[in-house]
């Protein structure tokens, strides 16, 4: 374990990390927008508000867990950008977009983009105690409790235009479907909930994150399959027979942080996330070891993509700690012998590739964009770095 924990140390703080560092935009705040497929970059693409508050979170943790000081000088630079630019004083929250210069180019306040907001703003106040982050953080939260959750059907809601009117969620739908209700906003609001207790340990957001399990219990699990529904109608009926193997897996190890963090040992919720954790690793791990990415009604997407890749191998750790069954651990090894090998990228100045196409070849696709920034793949190395430090 030891060697497995060096190299991904090593990997972090030599491969991914200065990657991202040098994105960023001392003249305009944050970090460039975007770096094409060829690695070259554009200075003068957007920003987006998921990717500010990931920026965020990316460069606090990294801080908190290495106290390396550049990491804490990006954290500051991201955190003025994202309270400066990306948070909207005039009507609340998070932007969807803004241009390079930090104007806005798409208003709509997404409650996925909050939930970001709180994840990072937290992170952020563990690092540095600041009292204005913590405020902040607590600012978005009390939006998407007032405005962004619905009481009625007991649902987080989606999407919003600048001044908080509701909208139908096109920017979180796909596969021909307009959900009203998604998992993957209620995962991440999940895990923006157990990064504010851990910062406030305030009741009020003890009691929401509670609720949030059940609801994944309730609601989204299904339990004769092990799977999550994926998009639902307001009423919580499943609009399509989905599979996100790569949500699953996420979902399982963030379910088990928010139980840790709340003290919470109720055997239906542990029984869901180690359940999930088996189901995936039966379903989606394919013969090379890696992970594939969704499966539509009987159409497997083979398609190999970085963030799932980075999610399982938390995930399938985190199966280990609960349940000591050394078949996760040889699938954590051969996850991370397949990223080595095909997702990372190995190119000068290259980090990960997008994904890996089901032929082996990597997708020419942008390498940093709006929806991928250093959050994925560090937090997999600053998990397991400390994870297996804690064994």
């Amino acid at each position: 374990m030891s060697k497995l924990k060096s190299e991904i140390e090593n990997h972090l703080l030599n491969h991914i990390l200065p990657f991202w560092i040098n994105l960023k935009d001392e003249q305009n705040g944050g970090f460039f927008g975007k770096v094409n497929y060829d690695l070259t970059v554009n200075k003068e693409a957007d920003k987006g508000g998921i990717a500010a508050s990931r920026f965020l979170w990316s460069f606090s943790a990294a801080y908190r867990v290495t106290k390396r000081p550049e990491y804490l000088e990006c954290a500051h630079h991201a955190y003025s950008f994202l309270v400066e630019k990306i948070y909207d004083h005039e009507h609340q929250g998070l932007f969807w977009q803004v241009d390079y210069k930090g104007n806005p180019v798409e208003d709509q306040k997404h409650v996925y983009t909050q939930s970001f907001g709180v994840y990072a703003l937290s992170e952020y106040y563990l690092i540095t105690k600041s009292e204005e982050a913590l405020q902040y953080a607590n600012k978005i939260f009390n939006l998407i409790e007032t405005i962004g959750f619905d009481k009625d059907n007991n649902a987080y809601k989606e999407e919003f235009d600048r001044e908080w009117n509701e909208l139908p969620n096109e920017k979180l739908s796909e596969n021909g479907v307009v959900a009203e209700i998604t998992t993957n906003t209620h995962l991440h609001v999940l895990e923006a909930y157990t990064n504010l207790y851990k910062a406030s340990a305030e009741e009020v957001v003890k009691e929401r994150l509670t609720n949030l399990i059940e609801i994944f219990y309730e609601k989204i699990y299904d339990k004769d399959t092990k799977f999550l529904n994926v998009f639902f109608d307001k009423h919580w009926n499943s609009l399509l027979h989905l599979k996100s193997f790569g949500h699953d897996i996420e979902a399982s190890w963030l379910i088990d942080d928010a139980l840790n963090v709340l003290g919470l040992e109720d055997e239906r919720f542990v029984q869901m996330v180690i359940d999930i954790a088996y189901n995936i690793a039966d379903a989606a791990i394919l013969e090379d070891g890696s992970l594939a990415n969704e499966q539509h009604n009987d159409d497997v997407d083979l398609t190999r993509i970085w963030w799932v890749q980075a999610e399982a191998m938390v995930g399938f750790h985190n199966a280990y700690e609960r349940t000591n069954d050394e078949k996760f651990l040889t699938l954590v090894n051969g996850l991370w012998e397949y990223t080595k090998n095909n997702i990372v990228d190995y190119r000068d100045g290259g980090e990960w590739y997008w994904s890996v196409e089901p032929d082996g070849k990597p997708t020419e696709r942008a390498v940093g964009e709006p929806w991928k920034t250093p959050y994925h793949n560090s937090r997999f190395c600053l998990e397991m770095m400390e994870r297996i430090e804690n064994k």
